[in-house]
């Protein structure tokens, strides 16, 4: 996802009131984490290493005063799986999985890595 891309999308994240989104296929390398200062969201992503293919990629765009309650940072565990875990009442917690499976087109051995 480019920067312009992005922007433009925390923008529409805006626009629809949007406090959390899981995204998929965005492309991104390795793990970060990366602020839109204007929108108001920080993105956290886990893709593939930087040496292999850069396909799948998932990111959760969250909204800045729900990161600062966040007792943890969404977890990448992979360039297909992320998880966040957020704050409920008290000890309760709600766990949020973002899966990304490959394609029915994929190969066998790729479909069953997943």
């Amino acid at each position: 996802m480019t920067e312009r891309r992005r922007a433009l999308f925390a923008w529409e994240l805006v626009r629809y009131k949007v406090d959390i989104a899981a995204l998929s296929e965005t492309l991104f390398s390795e793990q970060g984490q990366l602020e839109e200062v204007g929108a108001g969201y920080i993105f956290f992503w886990s893709g593939r290493p930087i040496a292999e293919r850069r396909d799948a990629g998932l990111a959760f765009a969250i909204r800045n005063d729900i990161v600062v309650r966040l007792t943890c940072l969404p977890q990448g565990i992979n360039g297909r799986l992320m998880s966040l875990c957020l704050p409920l009442r008290e000890d309760q917690f709600a766990t949020i999985i973002s899966a990304y499976a490959p394609p029915m087109t994929s190969s066998d051995a790729v479909k069953d890595e997943f």
